[in-house]
């Protein structure tokens, strides 16, 4: 279970960001694979914002954002990321820590 795992309280969700560059294949396929982890994983448990690097490239800097598409875990802290389509949602659940520590 996700709250065993991440030592939080039932309600405390987790706020995931998710770094994009326009409407690519592999900016889509990323959006659609995190919708689908997120509704298939725990739903409600989790808040997720997209970026556009494209519209706004500057936050790429500021945020430390070096490959697209990135989903980055901001709480609980720490921060951890993730590059790629999350095509893969063993590999983003073990990576993010979310589901398995």
């Amino acid at each position: 279970m996700i709250d065993d795992a991440l030592g939080a309280a039932p309600s405390e969700p987790l706020k995931l960001v998710l770094y994009i560059a326009g409407q690519t294949p592999k900016s889509l396929a990323a959006i659609a694979n995190l919708e689908r982890i997120c509704a298939e994983t725990e739903p409600g448990k989790y808040v997720v914002e997209v970026i556009d690097l494209k519209k706004d490239p500057k936050l790429a800097r500021e945020h430390n954002i070096v490959a697209i598409p990135t989903l980055v875990r901001q709480l609980p802290v720490p921060i951890r990321k993730i590059i790629g389509d999350l095509s893969d949602r063993e590999k983003v659940l073990v990576h993010l820590k979310v589901g398995a520590e």
